[in-house]
């Protein structure tokens, strides 16, 4: 028996998020039937981060107990020509039989994508969200400077939430502009439901004037979802990296 490690990147525009549901469509879903398929044995992959429906990922990580003989680093090629062309494993290596990606310490990278222009763009319509309001992206990173550090994040993470503590900590926050689409740019050691698309949502009220950059620090102090902006839609979202910090 070895544990396979899987580094997924993924379109989640046809899929009901990273979990497995009861009668829906989901990444985690396929990649079990594919792993089947090829081991004939049954298997469940565990992610790293369970994505909502409609976000996609650049590097998501999964793991999973197989007594197939093929190499770890192998599986990545074989499981490619049993996905569907929006999921494909860029890389699978073998890692100790207790080694999970959830339970380690990471630094997970996301970036919420705005195309921000007169009319929508059709060809971004799946990996950004559309906006013609006018945003000031230095407002924007005003208040996102607001976000670096360890702080209670219960404001800007959803009322479902089930973690025990609503405290994380972010390592970076970037806001920029490249050519007609704003990017936010967030490194954390872990982030709560919804945390990333409040986050943009509320900094797409500040870079439009509604708000102050100072407002920011209010809505942390208020720790009320009710003090922050609305959800930003899943499509903007992406997963870019979960870098490894112990194994």
């Amino acid at each position: 028996m070895k544990r396979v490690m899987l580094t997924v990147a993924y379109d989640g525009t046809a899929y009901h998020g990273w979990q497995v549901q009861d009668g829906a469509q989901t990444i985690e879903s396929e990649l079990n039937r594919a792993i089947e398929e090829i081991t004939h044995e049954k298997v469940e992959v565990s992610g790293a981060s369970r994505t909502d429906a409609g976000v996609h990922a650049m590097g998501n990580l999964a793991v999973f107990d197989t007594n197939a003989r093929m190499p770890a680093e192998k599986f990545s090629y074989a499981l490619n020509t049993h996905l569907p062309d929006d999921i494909k494993v860029v890389a699978s290596r073998e890692v100790a039989a207790d080694f999970h990606p959830r339970f380690v310490q990471t630094e997970k990278t996301y970036c919420y994508r705005i195309c921000n222009s007169q009319f929508p763009n059709p060809l971004k319509r799946l990996y950004t969200h559309y906006s013609y309001t006018k945003m000031d992206t230095d407002l924007m990173q005003r208040a996102a400077d607001y976000l670096v550090g360890e702080h209670d994040f219960k404001s800007l993470s959803s009322i479902h939430t089930q973690a025990k503590t609503t405290v994380r900590e972010i390592t970076a926050a970037k806001v920029e502009r490249v050519d007609d689409e704003i990017r936010i740019t967030v490194k954390g050691y872990g982030f709560l439901y919804n945390m990333v698309r409040i986050i943009a949502g509320t900094l797409m009220e500040i870079g439009a004037g509604k708000y102050p950059p100072e407002k920011m620090q209010e809505i942390l102090d208020a720790c009320d979802r009710n003090a922050a902006g609305p959800t930003a839609p899943a499509c903007g979202l992406t997963l870019v990296e979960i870098r490894i910090l112990d194994e």
